[in-house]
C-alpha cells in the first residue's frame, strides 16, 4: 500500500466513524432527520484518550491526579537510571570506585593536582560529582566550574574567588567586618585582568581549610592562552605549597591533548584515564538500578544491555531506563529480553537523529549494500578506542579473516566518502568517524540482543537484519 493509499484511508470521507460535514446548501437552523425505526443502532463514539499531564510536580512528588502506583514506579525508575544527567548520588555510582580511590589518594596523600581524561560518555562528570561530595564530607571547600569554548582565566578565577569566603583569608580575622558582611576573595581582587601569578598570590593566603577547584569540560576551551595560564597556576601552587588543588577533566585521548606545557608540570600532576566499563561493571550498574528502581532485569535483558552498551555507562543507562519503562507500561516489574530489544531500537533512532542528513544518507547506502556486519565491527572497535582506531586494532579484535578483509575495504570506502577522517601518526594511520554519534549508532544497529536474534527490520529501515558481529566487548 502506497503512502497516498494509506492517507486516503485516514481521510474523514473514508472513515465510517466520522460524520460527514453538513452540505453547504443545507438549510440552516433545521434539525437533522431522525433515523428510520428499523435502522441499526449507531456504535458508541470512541472514548477520547486522557489528556497528557505531568506525572510529578516540580518538587518531584507524584501528581495525585496521575495513576499512583504506575507513576511512583516510573519516578523510581527515572531516578535510578539517568542517562542524560551525571550521577551525583553514591547509591547510583557504579563501576568507578577504583578511579575514585586513586583520585582521593592523589589529592589527600600526595597533594597532587589531578587530570581526568577519556572519551565522551564514560562518566567523567559523574566521577567529579561524587568526588566533590566526598571532599565536602571531609570539610574541603569545593568550587566546581564547567568550562566553555570562550572561557578565559580572568573570568574563571573570579568565579572561583567568589566561592571562597573571606573567613579563610590569612589577613582577615574571624570577627572582622568583611567576614560579618559575607565577603569573598572576589571582593578584594583588582579590576585589572587576573594572571596566573596574581591568582596564586591570592590563593597562597588561604588558611583554615583546603580548596579543591574542579574544572570540568576543560577540552571545550578553544583558548591556548587559557590552558597555559592553568598550567602555570598548577606549577605556582605546587611550588609554594598552597592549600589549593585543581582537578581537571575533559575529553582527550591523552594528557598532552588536554594540558599545555605538560613537561613543566608533570611531577605536579596525577593523570588518570577513564576506561570503558567492563562487563562486570555494566552488570553492577544494572543491579544498582534494580535496587533503586524497583524492577528486575532477567538474564536475557541483562545480556542484551551488556552487549549493546559495549562498555559505555551512558548507553547502558539509556537502554536500561527505556527497557524498564516498557516493562512498567506492560504492567510488569520484570524486564525481559523483548523489553531490552525494544529499548535498543529506540536508542538506534535516538543516535540516528543526532546525525547530519548527509551522514544518514551515506550510511544507509552502505547498509543497503550489505555491509552492516563490517560497519558494526568498525564501530565497535572505534568505541573501545575512544572514537578512533587503527587497522591493527581491527586485526586484533577480529578473528575472522573475511571480516578483516571486508573491514579494510570498507575503511577505504568510508575515507573516500568523508565519513572517516584519516590522521597519519608516527607509526600508523589513525581513523576517526567524522561525527561522534556514528560509532554508537552503527554498533547498536548491528548488535544482537540477548537471545541471539538480530534487530527486527521487518517494518523499519533503521533496524536492519545482519549477520552476527564478532563481539569485542570488554571483559
Amino acid at each position: 500500500m502506497t503512502f497516498f493509499e494509506k492517507l486516503g484511508r485516514l481521510a474523514p470521507w473514508n472513515r465510517p466513524d466520522v460524520e460527514p460535514a453538513p452540505r453547504p446548501d443545507a438549510p440552516a437552523g433545521r434539525l437533522a432527520p431522525l433515523p428510520p425505526a428499523n435502522a441499526a443502532p449507531r456504535a458508541p463514539a470512541p472514548k477520547s484518550e486522557p489528556f497528557p499531564r505531568f506525572r510529578a510536580n516540580a518538587n518531584d512528588h507524584v501528581n495525585p491526579q496521575a495513576i499512583d502506583a504506575q507513576a511512583r514506579a516510573r519516578m523510581k525508575l527515572l531516578e535510578a537510571f539517568t542517562p542524560s544527567q551525571p550521577v551525583g548520588d553514591r547509591k547510583r555510582f557504579a563501576g568507578r570506585t577504583e578511579i575514585l580511590t586513586h583520585l582521593i589518594r592523589a589529592i589527600e596523600e600526595q597533594r597532587l593536582h589531578t587530570v581526568l581524561y577519556g572519551s565522551r560518555g564514560l562518566g567523567k562528570t559523574s566521577v567529579l560529582h561524587v568526588l566533590a561530595q566526598a571532599a565536602r564530607d571531609a570539610r574541603y571547600l569545593v568550587v566546581y566550574v564547567s568550562c566553555g569554548s570562550d572561557s578565559n582565566f580572568d573570568e574563571v578565577f573570579r568565579t572561583v574567588a567568589a566561592s571562597i569566603p573571606m573567613l579563610f583569608h590569612s589577613t582577615v580575622g574571624p570577627t572582622s567586618e568583611e567576614v560579618e558582611k559575607g565577603q569573598t576573595l572576589a571582593d578584594i581582587l583588582p579590576e585589572t585582568p587576573i594572571s596566573a601569578r596574581i591568582a596564586s598570590d591570592f590563593l597562597a593566603k588561604i588558611v583554615g581549610t583546603r580548596v579543591v577547584i574542579v574544572l570540568d569540560e576543560f577540552d571545550r576551551s578553544e583558548s591556548t592562552l587559557f590552558r597555559r595560564d592553568v598550567a602555570e597556576l598548577i606549577k605556582n601552587l605546587s611550588d609554594r605549597l598552597v592549600r589549593v588543588q585543581l582537578v581537571i577533566a575533559g575529553v582527550a585521548a591523552n594528557l598532552v591533548e588536554l594540558i599545555e606545557h605538560t613537561p613543566s608540570i608533570q611531577r605536579n600532576i596525577y593523570a588518570l584515564q577513564v576506561p570503558w566499563m567492563t562487563v562486570s561493571e555494566i552488570r553492577l550498574l544494572i543491579k544498582n538500578g534494580e535496587e533503586l528502581g524497583g524492577v528486575r532485569f532477567d538474564e536475557n535483558a541483562t545480556r542484551a544491555i551488556v552487549v549493546a552498551a559495549h562498555g559505555s555507562p551512558y548507553i547502558a543507562s539509556l537502554i536500561s531506563l527505556n527497557a524498564g519503562l516498557y516493562a512498567l507500561e506492560a504492567g510488569r516489574s520484570n524486564v525481559t529480553g523483548e523489553n531490552a530489544a525494544a529499548a535498543i531500537k529506540m536508542a538506534v533512532r535516538e543516535f540516528k537523529a543526532r546525525l547530519s542528513n548527509r551522514c544518514q544518507g551515506l550510511l544507509w547506502k552502505t547498509v543497503r549494500e550489505g555491509q552492516t556486519r563490517a560497519l558494526g565491527a568498525l564501530a565497535g572497535t572505534a568505541l573501545l578506542g575512544g572514537g578512533s582506531f587503527r587497522k591493527e586494532d581491527i586485526r586484533t579484535a577480529m578473528a575472522n579473516s573475511d571480516t578483516i578483509r571486508r573491514c579494510e575495504e570498507l575503511i577505504a570506502q568510508l575515507v573516500a566518502s568523508d565519513l572517516l577522517i584519516e590522521m597519519p601518526s608516527e607509526d600508523s594511520v589513525i581513523y576517526r568517524f567524522v561525527e561522534d554519534s556514528i560509532a554508537p549508532y552503527l554498533w547498536l544497529l548491528s548488535t544482537h540482543i540477548g537471545d541471539g536474534k538480530t534487530l527486527d527490520a521487518a517494518s523499519d529501515p533503521d533496524l536492519v537484519q545482519s549477520a552476527p558481529v564478532e563481539q569485542t566487548v570488554r571483559s
